[in-house]
């Protein structure tokens, strides 16, 4: 089996590049790289003491979940193409020829995708990994905003077909984690629920099998723009108790897989 993903550079986009090795007979990945240090770069987002404090609560986190892995680069099944974070789109399908000829498309932390290579992976009925609960949560930095508005209980992800709109494909399943009290942990374990269940899933290929639902925007709570993520309401993220109490109900959910917290933290 050949696959083909589209993701960036980060400790968990590694950590999901060496998992699909293990069941790919060759693995493509279009690897946007990003700076590794979020909430320093005035670019990405204000370079203020809040946000450091906040992402070294995420780097910390994920550190925990994934370790620190480097990408096997001796894998002769891994080939590589490296682009700057935003290039991805100036980038021609006959460039990216080598990339395209694969029986799974999974796109997971890439830049938005628009023009020609978009219909190429609508056509080929790509994946795509929404951190958040769809159709309760789209946009960007959903988990955050779940926290934020006390909706712990809609912390996950969504594993949805793409889509031309943002996180408006049909969806396959929602990958959710059992409750732990740390919100940072208890998100980013989340992240591992998604790449367990897609390995499983692709393995068996059951995923081949799932029929998509349509997403009711009717059930939406909140659309989330990258500009809403200010250093005011960072600020007040961390001042406030996150409530971590309310129960998940499985049944407002698509076919969930859940992740047990045996399986969240890599080994020392």
């Amino acid at each position: 089996m050949k696959i083909t993903v589209f993701t960036a550079n980060q400790s968990r986009h590694n950590y999901l590049i060496n998992i699909l090795s293990n069941i790919s007979d060759e693995l493509f990945v279009v690897q946007e790289n990003m700076t590794i240090a979020s909430g320093t770069i005035p670019s990405n987002y204000p370079n203020t003491e809040t946000m450091k404090k906040y992402f070294l609560n995420v780097t910390n986190a994920q550190k925990k979940i994934f370790g620190n892995p480097d990408i096997k680069r001796k894998n002769k099944k891994i080939k590589i193409l490296p682009l700057k974070f935003g290039e991805l789109n100036r980038c021609s399908l006959k460039i990216l020829n080598y990339f395209l000829d694969s029986n799974v498309y999974i796109v997971f932390g890439s830049s938005y995708i628009k023009g020609k290579l978009v219909d190429f992976l609508v056509q080929n009925k790509a994946i795509n990994i929404h951190m958040g609960i769809s159709p309760y949560y789209r946009g960007t930095d959903c988990n955050f905003w779940a926290l934020y508005d006390g909706n712990s209980h809609l912390v996950g992800s969504t594993i949805h077909l793409i889509s031309k709109g943002l996180d408006s494909g049909s969806m396959l399943y929602h990958a959710l984690s059992e409750k732990v009290s740390d919100p940072f942990i208890y998100s980013m374990s989340t992240v591992k629920s998604a790449f367990y269940s897609l390995l499983s899933r692709i393995k068996d290929q059951s995923i081949f099998k799932i029929k998509g639902q349509a997403q009711d925007k009717s059930k939406e709570l909140r659309y989330s723009k990258k500009v809403e993520f200010t250093d005011k309401v960072v600020k007040e993220f961390l001042n406030k108790k996150i409530n971590m109490s309310k129960e998940i109900d499985l049944s407002i959910f698509k076919d969930p897989y859940v992740l047990k917290k045996d399986n969240f933290c890599v080994l020392e």
